[in-house]
């Protein structure tokens, strides 16, 4: 009998999007074919302790958690500290620590988005799911993706980048440059978050000042955007070197947006999958979402936003989601489904392209007296 490749699931985290980390864990663990991996869960409390063995639904529990008494510590050598991750007890009662195969950083947002955890990984030359430390880090940064998604061809919806200091320094700098180049209503977003946490429609300048305000609690960085009357549609993508495009799905928000409520509480938000377009529209968002993949250096999985102008129909990259959710109601595997790779099969290619990612970094030299 195959030995059972041995997959830690990384989850929770200190980030805003912590609960939809949690409920993306279960998922996974729900759907991922037990008869070819050993999963071992490895959670991250919101205050930053790592919690190996302990699953999405005792993270998700105050007075489990509240029972908690240990939890482990990563030595100055990283290897060693990913050793000592999965503590496990054999049938004896005895603690063992079985080598963990590859990470699946199951993680929204800061902390584990970014490219934060996807640096530890590569220290500890750890195979690992999902994209490098690059295209993370720029995936995550709305302002750094426009910009290279401008470069690459791409259209964006016009923006104006601001900072923390200036909107508590000079509010009335800040809003008179918005109003200048934009029509009421504009968007205000945090730079780095997902979830659309820390996100407002402002429709006057009240708002504006509310939306500035709140942006800047989560963020040094926020971005306001011109508001377009559109539809939002979405693309995942799916490989490495030669990245592919699922179906095009539309989301119909239950709000004025597809804010946090709209996505995760309320339960009121429809998607269509396919979405209903005209097949040349999808062709070219299909590869748009490619392009912005290759453009930002991604690796493994994105899921790619766009927005169709109801005016005109104009296509606009919204923004790309470098570890996109994996609920039960996320599009990232209801897309592929849809597409024909179903979600057990979703995860058995994530894993393949996370070692595929692994070979050839290992490939690489360090060594600098290489003959010429």
């Amino acid at each position: 009998m195959a030995k059972k490749l041995r997959v830690g699931i990384v989850f929770g985290g200190r980030s805003s999007e912590h609960e939809v980390s949690v409920a993306s864990a279960r998922s996974v663990m729900a759907a991922i074919n037990t008869d070819t991996y050993d999963v071992i869960p490895i959670a991250i409390s919101k205050s930053g302790k790592w919690l190996p063995g302990t699953s999405p639904e005792a993270l998700a529990s105050p007075k489990e958690m509240a029972a908690q008494k240990s939890s482990a510590e990563l030595p100055a050598d990283p290897p060693a500290g990913f050793d000592r991750l999965p503590q496990l007890r054999d049938a004896a009662g005895q603690n063992h620590f079985p080598e963990v195969d590859i990470i699946f950083p199951v993680l929204h947002g800061a902390f584990g988005e970014d490219g934060t955890i996807q640096g530890m990984l590569e220290l500890a030359g750890l195979p690992y799911v999902g994209c490098g430390i690059l295209g993370s880090a720029l995936g995550i940064d709305k302002e750094k993706a426009k910009i290279l998604f401008r470069a690459a061809g791409i259209p964006v919806t016009p923006w104006i980048t601001c900072y923390r200091q200036e909107v508590r320094s000079a509010p009335e700098a800040v809003i008179h440059k918005v109003e200048a180049a934009f029509n009421y209503p504009v968007f205000v977003k945090p730079a780095t978050l997902g979830s659309s946490v820390g996100v407002t429609k402002a429709h006057n300048t009240v708002e504006l000042i509310e939306g500035l305000r709140l942006a800047v609690k989560y963020d040094r960085k926020v971005l306001v955007e011109q508001g377009i009357n559109c539809r939002e549609l979405e693309c995942a993508v799916l490989g490495n070197d030669n990245p592919a495009a699922s179906v095009v799905g539309e989301v119909i928000a239950s709000k004025e947006f597809y804010d946090y409520e709209s996505k995760y509480l309320d339960g009121a938000s429809q998607t269509l999958v396919p979405a209903p377009i005209e097949d040349d529209l999808a062709q070219r968002i299909r590869e748009y979402a490619v392009t912005a993949f290759q453009a930002l250096e991604l690796s493994g999985l994105s899921r790619v936003d766009f927005f169709l102008s109801k005016d005109d129909g104009a296509v606009y990259i919204n923004e790309v989601n470098t570890l996109p959710g994996f609920t039960e109601i996320s599009m990232y595997p209801k897309l592929w489904e849809a597409t024909g790779v179903s979600y057990p099969r979703l995860i058995d290619r994530l894993i393949e392209l996370g070692f595929e990612r692994a070979r050839d970094r290992a490939a690489e030299s360090y060594d600098a007296n290489l003959p010429e």
